[in-house]
């Protein structure tokens, strides 16, 4: 499934809406804006709460949790060194392991676990600013997109900090 993903630079409690290829509004990306710590709920188009992140307060290495249903489903982890390019890992609740690399600044990196590509995202075909495409593979597509939405965040909480 593709999606077009597509930040409000100056939006309340940065909320935006995640749209299918056809233009039709799939996921909310609801932020939290008086939360303790930087969080966000994925809701679908009728308002169901998909999955709940949260960045972990004390942390070594960036780190949001992803919680659906009050269970915890995900981490996702920045790595704590990566000589060439960013990477996260997502450690699953069942165990499995995936990994982003590419090029997260830029939006063009690869999300892949044991079966192969989970999802992957481009601006290639995007010239409008913080604008980019999505294309999930996996059957769990609002577990794929509550990751890739982590890894954004995280990684423009990294660039605040520099």
């Amino acid at each position: 499934m593709r999606f077009v993903m597509r930040h409000r630079v100056l939006s309340f409690g940065d909320d935006y809406w995640v749209k299918d290829e056809a233009g039709n509004r799939a996921f909310l990306v609801d932020g939290k804006v008086l939360a303790f710590r930087q969080a966000f709920e994925l809701k679908g188009a009728r308002g169901e709460v998909y999955a709940v992140a949260r960045k972990k307060f004390f942390a070594l290495r960036d780190t949001m949790v992803i919680k659906s249903g009050g269970a915890q489903v995900a981490t996702v982890r920045k790595k704590m060194f990566s000589p060439i390019r960013h990477s996260f890992t997502i450690r699953l609740a069942g165990g499995e392991q995936w990994i982003a690399r590419g090029d997260l600044i830029e939006k063009n990196y690869t999300l892949e676990g044991p079966q192969g590509v989970v999802a992957s995202t481009s601006r290639k075909w995007f010239r409008i600013r913080d604008t980019y495409g999505v294309e999930i593979y996996h059957p769990d597509v609002p577990l794929a997109m509550a990751v890739v939405v982590c890894i954004d965040e995280l990684v423009v909480d990294e660039r605040k900090e520099r």
